[in-house]
């Protein structure tokens, strides 16, 4: 079935199978989200399925983890303002609460969402945003992925570097 990386996106991601999976990171993978009701939002994935809580890492994964969702949230700022002049802000959260693995999520936020959301958290979106199939990741989305994957290029540094270790594209890189 072609949906079974969503049963495992981490597995998946390492193995190079998932097709949200932007780039490799220094301690998971950038990846865009299966909606994008707000386009560019993207989640950063810890690279290891068994942990559930930021505060189970060892101290300089922990710190990796939080750089990555910085750079991630950066690229995803920089994508969406070039690519949107109504562009806001970046919503960073780690929330835990329905998915059991390591994650951050990524919310642009527009000055064109309705003014009854606009300043209120995203999962305050209506049920039907999230199911519509219009807001579904697509091939239309393809110049948005290519964006932010320019973008976590640029401030992955020189050579493609981070100080975490090194970064690039799906495969570049396995843990």
């Amino acid at each position: 079935m072609m949906d079974d990386w969503r049963r495992d996106r981490i597995g998946s991601a390492v193995r190079g199978e998932n097709p949200t999976v932007l780039r490799r990171l220094s301690a998971g993978f950038a990846v865009i989200g299966d909606v994008q009701f707000l386009p560019g939002y993207a989640v950063l994935l810890g690279d290891d399925p068994a942990v559930q809580r930021l505060s189970e890492l060892p101290r300089g994964r922990r710190m990796d983890f939080l750089a990555d969702m910085d750079r991630l949230g950066e690229a995803v700022e920089r994508a969406c303002r070039r690519l949107d002049p109504a562009f806001r802000r970046v919503n960073l959260e780690i929330l835990g609460n329905t998915d059991p693995f390591l994650h951050a999520h990524v919310w642009p936020r527009y000055a064109w969402e309705p003014d009854e959301l606009a300043r209120k958290p995203v999962w305050l979106y209506p049920a039907e945003r999230w199911s519509d199939a219009r807001h579904a990741l697509g091939p239309r989305h393809a110049a948005l992925r290519a964006a932010i994957g320019e973008e976590l290029d640029r401030l992955g540094g020189a050579g493609g570097e981070s100080p975490g270790g090194p970064v690039g594209p799906v495969g570049a890189d396995r843990p």
